[in-house]
């Protein structure tokens, strides 16, 4: 088995650590676990870095948890955030629950013997938690002026916090309480930015069970600019294909910058270090051929989605290369090809012309108001010289026939010369 800790310290996965965390992982097989709240429908590639922190436990042969917050999801997190969360209501949030329960399963053993990994919800425990009895066992074992300390209070005093915020640490030293009591959970992992939370626990435990319990943080992880990581132009990257593709998925990591793909590859991927350290050089030796971003994205593709996606997504990001055929066209689903062709120009065309058209110059022109070619003389010329397709076909003369097929039964992609395209929709 891995020695965990060495693991991490060399991916550069440890940002603070609580003393005694290292000789209790060494002295027995530890469970630990990590909180997921369930504000959206899928978990996005933020949250993966604490996943691969589970895994990474796991393959050392502890055993990992993983708790969906069914009920702190429906309070919110103040850690990190410069203002206050909408709230979300029961049926979205049982949801959202279902959503990243099932995929957590696709990272985590689940049936590995004694490691086995294990899904908890705090709802479970909270539910018959009268409030009343939440202050007598909780809120009496941490003062104010501990909470207050704390810098995820600190940074939201100025622009406000309600009272409900406020009280989401003590929610969470208390779900670590109950796991310690209940699962002989003796560690809680998570992002740097959740260290006061994940204190606040181990300080409710030594407070009312006078027991020793550890916390372990892993930075944020960041570009090279400092800025967050894990955004596009578009908004989240997130692990669900029905809300980031796994075309869109493949290329984000593809387009990390080279001064940031030495440390992604250690964190999202389960490559060893020797393999880490030959890529970097084979790399720096030729980096315009993108080895390390290639590997990278394959591999996280492949366990994020599946193998299939991966090649679904290579032959995709080769269609702009002008690599694909119009097999390969035809069978992307429709949230592919629009997220292959996002920015190209795009033009309508009503259903009523296109059922009129009859011939490849008219709708090049005519049919497609312009926007493709402004005269038939300058279709003409271009067609003769070899340099239009339509769904990736050639064609070969000006007077040939419109027999094409729509894609996904309403687009067109015409391609004029080498690097231009347009996406004909049909209305």
């Amino acid at each position: 088995m891995k020695d965990f800790i060495a693991e991490l310290r060399w991916r550069g996965m440890i940002h603070d650590m609580m003393p005694g965390t290292e000789e209790q992982l060494a002295r027995e097989m530890t469970s630990a676990y990590i909180g997921f709240d369930p504000t959206a429908a899928s978990l996005h590639i933020g949250n993966l870095a604490t996943i691969m922190l589970l895994k990474q436990f796991q393959l050392a042969g502890h055993k990992p948890y993983a708790l969906v917050g069914g009920a702190t999801g429906m309070i919110g997190d103040p850690s990190g955030k410069s203002e206050e969360r909408n709230l979300l209501d029961e049926k979205v949030l049982k949801h959202n629950q279902a959503c990243i329960k099932k995929q957590l399963e696709k990272f985590l053993d689940f049936d590995s013997g004694k490691n086995s990994a294990e899904i908890v919800n705090n709802y479970d425990w909270f539910k018959t938690f009268s409030f009343l009895d939440f202050l007598r066992d909780a809120g009496k074992h941490l003062t104010v002026n501990y909470m207050l300390a704390k810098d995820s209070v600190k940074k939201r005093l100025e622009t406000g916090l309600s009272f409900t915020e406020f009280s989401y640490q003590l929610l969470q030293g208390y779900d670590f309480f109950w796991l310690y009591q209940n699962h002989q959970i003796k560690l809680q992992m998570g992002g740097s930015d959740q260290w006061g939370n994940i204190t606040t626990g181990t300080e409710f435990i030594r407070r009312k069970a006078s027991g020793e319990a550890y916390a372990l943080t892993t930075p944020l992880v960041t570009k090279a600019d400092g800025t967050k990581f894990g955004k596009s132009e578009g908004g989240n990257i997130w692990l669900d294909p029905q809300m980031t593709t796994p075309y869109q998925f493949y290329q984000f990591w593809l387009n990390a910058a080279d001064e940031d793909a030495g440390k992604l590859v250690r964190v999202f991927t389960l490559l060893d270090e020797n393999t880490i350290l030959q890529l970097e050089q084979e790399h720096a030796e030729a980096p315009h051929l993108r080895i390390l971003q290639k590997t990278m994205a394959k591999d996280i593709t492949i366990r994020v989605h599946s193998e299939a996606d991966y090649n679904m997504a290579l032959k995709a990001s080769e269609i702009l290369f002008g690599k694909s055929t119009a097999e390969d066209l035809s069978s992307f689903d429709e949230k592919t090809l629009l997220a292959v062709f996002e920015g190209v120009p795009q033009v309508e065309v009503p259903k009523a012309v296109a059922d009129e058209v009859h011939d490849v110059l008219t709708f090049l022109t005519t049919a497609t108001d312009g926007e493709v070619f402004a005269s038939k003389g300058e279709a003409k010329r271009m067609i003769q010289g070899g340099g239009v397709s339509i769904n990736k076909e050639k064609i070969t003369s000006p007077e040939q026939g419109f027999s094409f097929a729509p894609l996904q039964d309403k687009y067109y992609l015409i391609q004029r010369g080498k690097k231009n395209y347009f996406l004909a929709i049909i209305t």
